[in-house]
């Protein structure tokens, strides 16, 4: 499962756009808490530790507990964040509030494992689905979603349904969406097309024998 990290953050006045570029320049990244049943919270955390954090993650779906002006802690899931066309830098950040009984959605990173029979064999793996979307409650989430394809064949294939999912955690694919698949790689269609072409080849040499033969 998915760990909770501990994030300082302290609330902030609704302002202009300059207060928050201000804001940003010095180290501080514009925020908002929201949730069901309550009034947005906005709030600013730290920018540097914010991006250490996704950093070190698998991906941006992560759990953290806010603590809010060193007080009050609230949990929450990091729903979307806001990054800088040109830098790539985050510039805002949105925190859902964890309560009791919700579910969320994720989109989580599926990482494969092994080395399918189908390639050592020649073929080439070619995964199809390199992020999947969940749904589960907050204390499911997991990390990563982990696919085994050793035992892939050439033309052999994987889908959702054939993912071994933690309990409670829910695609929001269709099952048959397929995932990875074995094909065959250019070389050894190749090699097939000209085996073929020189069994057509030779068939015309036989052609004056037989005749010869009718003779």
């Amino acid at each position: 499962m998915a760990k909770t990290l501990t994030l300082s953050a302290t609330t902030r006045q609704r302002t202009g756009s300059g207060v928050l570029k201000q804001m940003r320049r010095e180290g501080q990244l514009p925020s908002v808490v929201y949730g069901k049943g309550q009034e947005n919270l906005n709030i600013k955390v730290d920018t540097k530790t914010l991006t250490d954090m996704l950093a070190h993650s698998a991906s941006e779906s992560i759990l953290v507990d806010l603590e809010i002006d060193g007080g009050k802690t609230q949990s929450a899931f990091l729903q979307s964040t806001q990054h800088d066309a040109l830098t790539g830098a985050l510039v805002h950040a949105d925190f859902l509030a964890v309560t009791e009984g919700m579910v969320i959605t994720a989109s989580l990173p599926v990482e494969v494992h092994g080395e399918p029979e189908g390639v050592k064999a020649g073929g080439v793996l070619e995964q199809l689905i390199r992020d999947l979307e969940i749904s589960c409650s907050p204390k499911d989430l997991p990390e990563i979603i982990h696919a085994n394809i050793e035992h892939l064949e050439l033309g052999d294939s994987i889908s959702i349904s054939d993912l071994d999912l933690p309990e409670g955690v829910t695609p929001t694919l269709a099952g048959d969406v397929l995932v990875a698949i074995v094909n065959e790689s250019r070389v050894t269609k190749s090699e097939e097309a000209e085996e073929g072409g020189e069994e057509t080849e030779e068939a015309p040499a036989e052609a004056p024998a037989e005749e010869a033969a009718a003779k």
